[in-house]
């Protein structure tokens, strides 16, 4: 029994891989399966927290040397492209110094994820203000 379960289960998942392959860009898909800089930060030295029109909340925390971001990690309570997009976020924020962090927009997310669908635009402009709250440190 729990064989056939768990290769209903890997079946299911491949099927839900490969139908988002038909929706997202490789980087989107990198970035919601394997999230590198998803996880919480102990004593960050900036932090924000937007919660979306969808509901989505991302909350980003960042250390920072010598005005420069050396750490950046991120969570979420929200979808694929909430979580692509927020690790897009921190991923290109790290070694930035933060005026130039600040400066990260949902128009580059989203080119740096080779697009989103229009329905998940809001979630790099939610990844973006996020950005821009933990940046005001």
């Amino acid at each position: 029994m729990s064989e056939d379960f768990d290769k209903a289960m890997d079946e299911l998942q491949a099927s839900v891989i490969e139908d988002a392959r038909k929706i997202y860009s490789e980087k989107v898909i990198e970035r919601w399966l394997n999230p590198k800089y998803m996880g919480e930060m102990e004593n960050p030295q900036g932090y924000g927290k937007v919660t979306g029109t969808c509901g989505d909340t991302v909350q980003i925390f960042l250390r920072a040397d010598n005005n420069k971001i050396i750490d950046a990690r991120f969570i979420t309570d929200g979808c694929a492209t909430t979580i692509a997009a927020g690790c897009m976020a921190c991923e290109l924020a790290m070694g930035k110094p933060l005026k130039e962090a600040f400066k990260i927009t949902k128009d580059i997310i989203l080119e740096e994820l080779g697009g989103l669908p229009e329905e998940s635009i809001h979630c790099a402009l939610l990844a973006s203000d996020t950005e821009r709250e933990r940046c005001k440190v």
